[in-house]
């Protein structure tokens, strides 16, 4: 069955502008999947619809998380063109404020916006077109952008709580070193500063300092999950800790997933831009499974000595679905804990009420942490220096 003339019919163009669509929705889409979607219909032909959105989303998806957004954007863009006009209608604000509001996920409104053309061959005509003021980034976005869930985010969104991300700071826990300074406390004089103040004076100090050991920050050792699963929180996060951690004196970050990442050297650059281009060409294994038992092996035969003196603070940053061996991994966490000041489990999956971790991975996990925190959203991201601190009192 031949779909028509390509010089004259609609349905390439469509094609097209779909796959354009489902770009702007997030979903990796290149041209050549775009011929390949052209191939699917000539291949199952327009006779039956579902036919159809099987062979496009066959061709079209290649993740597990774009497939309920293939379906709801098919249903709304393949459709009567004055149903889907009416329906672009309806999802933006009108001057009348009869919107109504939509339970379509965030990527498939913000794909569905006619902010270009989407190949449906029916534009608002100049006459008709309205200004309109543009709300964004007031006080009310603002503050739901900070609450809102990092996985719930359209691609605009994600980009603009991206940028919010690299503006919280996350002043770490300090101890205690060996070497000393002159202060107000401790228990034995400074000499040297006694004897500047007795110069200063005549000979008769007034102020008599003292010796206090210096304040330094906790090594750092940060372990990012970049599993399928952790795809959205992954390169937030990661940008998140660059510029959060950019003065801390020693920090080491590695990827997970099948295997070990060392992104130590990525986080060395100083424009988080850089650093995360860097990583994601370190990055062999980005969106795989996880297996956390695997990479904390390698961890421990090629970078031990990353745990100083069992004063690093080590934060693994994961949902716990990992699909390796329970045993292997309890084994692991057990040396590292060992091996660390505190290991602290970051865990997206808390902004679940009610949430359990009865998975095989996750209470292995669970069970070898100081503690489990939330980094899910901004807000969870500001709480996370008194989190901290508050782990470390303990």
């Amino acid at each position: 069955m031949q779909l028509g003339d390509s010089r004259s019919g609609k349905l390439g163009d469509n094609l097209a502008a779909f796959g354009r669509s489902l770009r702007r929705a997030g979903v990796r889409v290149d041209s050549a999947r775009i011929a390949l979607s052209a191939q699917a219909a000539l291949a199952v032909g327009l006779g039956d619809r579902d036919d159809l959105s099987a062979a496009l989303e066959a061709v079209l998806v290649s993740r597990e998380q774009d497939r309920f957004v293939f379906r709801e954007l098919f249903e709304a863009f393949f459709r009567n063109p004055n149903m889907a006009h009416k329906l672009l209608s309806q999802l933006l604000p009108s001057a009348e404020g009869k919107a109504e509001p939509s339970k379509r996920r965030p990527r498939v409104r913000e794909a569905l916006s006619p902010q270009q053309t989407l190949g449906m061959h029916a534009g608002p005509k100049k006459e008709d077109q309205k200004v309109e003021f543009d709300a964004a980034m007031t006080a009310s976005s603002e503050q739901r952008l900070k609450h809102a869930d990092f996985n719930a985010l359209s691609a605009t969104e994600y980009r603009l709580v991206e940028r919010l991300a690299r503006d919280v700071r996350m002043p770490l826990p300090t101890f205690a070193s060996r070497r000393s300074q002159q202060g107000v406390r401790g228990a034995a004089l400074h000499w040297a500063g006694v004897l500047r103040q007795g110069v200063r004076t005549g000979g008769e100090p007034m102020v008599l300092p003292r010796l206090q050991r210096k304040r330094q920050p906790l090594p750092l050792l940060v372990l990012v999950d970049i599993s399928g699963s952790m795809e959205r929180y992954a390169r937030l996060l990661l940008a998140f800790l660059h510029a959060a951690t950019r003065r801390h004196p020693r920090r080491d970050v590695f990827a997970f997933g099948t295997q070990l990442t060392d992104l130590s050297p990525a986080f060395r650059l100083a424009d988080t831009d850089a650093m995360l281009a860097h990583a994601s060409a370190a990055i062999a294994d980005f969106a795989g499974g996880t297996q956390l038992g695997g990479s904390l092996a390698q961890l421990r035969q090629l970078h031990a000595r990353k745990l100083v003196g069992r004063r690093t603070m080590v934060l693994v940053i994961t949902d716990g679905l990992d699909t390796g061996a329970p045993a292997a991994l309890a084994q692991e966490l057990l040396w590292l804990k060992r091996h660390s000041r505190r290991l602290l489990w970051l865990n997206p999956l808390l902004r679940f009420e009610g949430y359990a971790p009865l998975a095989r991975g996750a209470t292995e996990l669970h069970r070898a942490a100081d503690a489990m925190l939330a980094v899910h959203n901004l807000t969870s991201l500001e709480q996370l220096a008194t989190s901290l601190a508050g782990v470390m009192r303990r």
